[in-house]
């Protein structure tokens, strides 16, 4: 089975916003994030055809925020901005010397409060209909009604659909599982209310442990694959957003990417390119550094590498 020729391959909405980097305590750059924002626009910047469907502001950040989805060469026509509306940034504070981050949606120097994310609404859902319907996988980290809408319209033209939440919206959570192939969440943060639920489920999950690796769990079977030794850390953040980056390019790059006849041991290929890919971003600073101070082949040759490994 190949892919039609009109199929898009990710289509994807959730928390993308303007990240404001402070390293050692100075400013030193800004650019598009957030989990969905930085999984979006690095496939984009690997040739896939991706297509974010967002809310923005009609301002100058949301201005930002897309010329980066369009300088990556995403498909922006779903992004709508809106007049008295602003687009949402946060500021990340790092420790270069242990590679440590927080986050903060206050201003340090006025302490305003930054204008916060906002997910798609109805308006946004029917503009993407027929880029949801001819998806081969869409990804989300929130959940609204309205993404949830998303998520069903994509499985009903059979794409896989990656989910990869923060928290729990018990209101939707149930539907949002039922439907989705591939589940990626924190054990520290998410574990204990989710792990029961989702072994009951058909998902396939990533469970992460931090630095020390992540499980692949499918029922009650189990995989268990140790993080790659990273010889540099200079910012930990982004590398979850790098395991699915990884995990995403290498189930779009097999014939058919398709969930159902594949297990676990069927994505040991991806997990191991995100894996990789992950420590090499530790390096850099920003969330995307390995990205924006390495070229698109650099990171090709990494993910090339574990596919050498395990062949699809």
């Amino acid at each position: 089975m190949t892919l039609r020729r009109d199929m898009i391959d990710v289509v994807g909405t959730g928390f993308t916003v303007l990240d404001r980097l402070y390293a050692d305590g100075d400013f030193t750059a800004e650019a598009l994030g957030g989990s969905c924002g930085n999984v979006l626009v690095s496939l984009a910047m690997l040739h896939r055809q991706v297509a974010p469907v967002l809310a923005l502001g009609l301002d100058e950040i949301g201005e930002q925020l897309l010329a980066e989805f369009e300088t990556a060469g995403a498909d922006t026509r779903y992004i709508h901005r809106h007049a008295g509306r602003r687009s949402p940034v946060l500021r990340q504070e790092l420790d270069t010397r242990s590679g440590q981050h927080s986050f903060s949606f206050t201003c340090r120097d006025t302490f305003e409060e930054y204008p916060r994310y906002q997910p798609i609404g109805h308006e946004e859902l029917q503009s993407a209909t027929a880029a949801l319907e001819n998806c081969a996988l869409f990804y989300t980290d929130r959940l609204s009604p309205a993404i949830l809408g998303a998520m069903a319209q994509a499985n009903s033209g059979g794409a896989i659909i990656y989910f990869e939440p923060s928290e729990i919206d018990h209101s939707l959570f149930a539907d949002a599982l039922a439907i989705t192939s591939v589940l990626k969440y924190s054990s520290d943060r998410l574990g204990p209310e989710l792990d029961d639920m989702v072994a009951a489920s058909g998902a396939i999950a990533i469970v992460t442990y931090g630095a020390d690796g992540l499980e692949l769990r499918h029922g009650y079977e189990r995989i268990w694959s140790a993080a790659y030794p990273v010889e540099q850390v200079m910012d930990t953040c982004g590398s979850g957003d790098m395991v699915s980056v990884g995990l995403i390019d290498w189930l779009l790059a097999r014939a058919s990417p398709r969930l159902s006849r594949l297990g676990i041991h069927d994505l040991m290929g991806g997990v191991a390119a995100g894996q990789r890919l992950a420590a090499e971003n530790c390096a850099f600073a920003g969330a995307r550094g390995v990205f924006q101070q390495r070229d698109v082949a650099y990171v090709r040759s990494i993910l090339a590498r574990a596919r050498c490994d395990f062949p699809a």
